[in-house]
C-alpha cells in the first residue's frame, strides 16, 4: 500500500466519482474515462490546471485553505471529507513507531457488557477486530464475536450477504470507518496487512478502497435476517471509549413495541438458555483464510 501520495490518490479517486452532469458538462457517455477532467475540476474549483495536475501527481502536497475549501465544494465533500483533505494537506510529524501490542478491553468494561442482557452490544478497536461482546450481540450476528475482525467477516464470508438486509451499504459504511480511523497513517503494519489480504480476496472490498470514502457512522440503523426470529430493524449508537484511544461501544436497541422489539425478546430468551460462553455463541469460527 503506496503512502507516498496520498493526497493526490485521494482526489483523484474524488475526481473520478464527481459526476460531470452536476455541472452542466457533457454527457458522460461521450468520455473514455468516469468522471470530471483535471482540467475541469481545475476550472470549477478556481485554479490553474497545472497547479491541480501538480496536487493529483504529488509534485505539490501542501495546498492552501483556500485551495482546500474550493477542491472540497467541487468534490461535494461533507464535514469528515474535509477534515480528512486537511489531514492529508498537512500530516502530523511522524514520530518513530513502537512495537503495537494486542488491543484489549478493561475487565470492567467486559463485564458492564454482560450485565446488558437485553441489548446488544460489543467493543470494535481501531481495525474493526471484536474486543467484546455480549450474549445477545453474539447470538444476533457472527460478525459481533470477539475475535473476528469485522471487515474479513463481511467480505470473505459469503453468509454474511443473507445476514444483512442491506450488504452492499453495510460493507460501503466499514469500508469508509477503516478510512476514518486508519487517518494518514497507511504505513501501519497492521493495516497494511488487513488491506492487502482483503484487497487480494475480495473484489468488493477493493473497489471500495480505491473510492477512498470516509466516514465514521456514530448513529444509524441496520437490518438484520435472523434465522431464527427473521428480520430485525435495529438502530445503533456508537461510544469512544475512554482511555483507549480507537476503541468504541457499539449498542443496538429497536424501536419500542415494534417487532423487532418483540423478535430481540424472542431471541434474548432463546439466548438466556444457552450455557456457552458469550464469545461462541455465534456457533461458527471465522471464514477460511480469515
Amino acid at each position: 500500500m503506496d503512502s507516498s501520495n496520498q493526497l493526490g490518490e485521494f482526489l483523484r479517486a474524488r475526481r473520478e466519482l464527481t459526476r460531470p452532469e452536476d455541472f452542466g458538462l457533457p454527457d458522460p457517455g461521450r468520455r473514455r474515462v468516469p468522471g470530471l477532467r483535471r482540467e475541469e475540476v481545475a476550472l470549477l474549483a478556481g485554479m490553474s490546471a497545472d497547479y491541480y495536475i501538480r496536487l493529483e501527481q504529488g509534485r505539490d502536497k501542501h495546498p492552501s485553505e483556500q485551495v482546500i475549501e474550493a477542491l472540497a465544494r467541487v468534490f461535494t465533500l461533507d464535514d469528515e471529507g474535509v477534515a480528512h483533505l486537511r489531514a492529508l494537506a498537512s500530516p502530523a510529524t511522524r514520530r518513530r513507531r513502537r512495537p503495537s501490542q494486542p488491543e484489549r478491553i478493561s475487565p470492567r468494561l467486559e463485564r458492564l457488557l454482560d450485565v446488558w442482557t437485553d441489548t446488544p452490544a460489543l467493543v470494535v478497536g481501531r481495525y474493526l477486530d471484536v474486543l467484546g461482546n455480549n450474549r445477545l450481540a453474539a447470538a444476533l450476528n457472527r460478525c459481533s464475536v470477539k475475535g473476528q475482525n469485522q471487515l474479513r467477516v463481511i467480505f470473505l464470508d459469503p453468509e454474511t450477504r443473507q445476514i444483512y438486509a442491506d450488504w452492499d451499504k453495510v460493507a460501503a459504511e466499514t469500508v469508509a470507518t477503516l478510512r476514518t480511523t486508519a487517518g494518514t497513517d497507511l504505513d501501519d503494519p497492521r493495516l497494511t496487512e488487513l488491506v492487502g489480504e482483503l484487497s487480494l480476496k475480495s473484489e468488493d472490498f477493493r473497489r471500495l478502497w480505491a473510492r477512498h470514502d470516509v466516514g465514521a457512522k456514530t448513529a444509524g440503523t441496520k437490518r438484520f435476517v435472523h434465522p431464527m426470529v427473521g428480520e430485525l430493524t435495529l438502530a445503533f449508537e456508537t461510544f469512544a471509549v475512554n482511555g483507549h484511544p480507537g476503541q468504541f461501544l457499539i449498542v443496538y436497541h429497536p424501536e419500542p413495541a415494534s417487532p423487532s422489539e418483540r423478535a430481540l425478546k424472542l431471541l434474548s430468551s432463546a439466548t438466556a438458555e444457552v450455557t456457552l460462553p458469550s464469545h461462541e455463541l455465534s456457533g461458527r469460527a471465522a471464514p477460511p483464510g480469515a
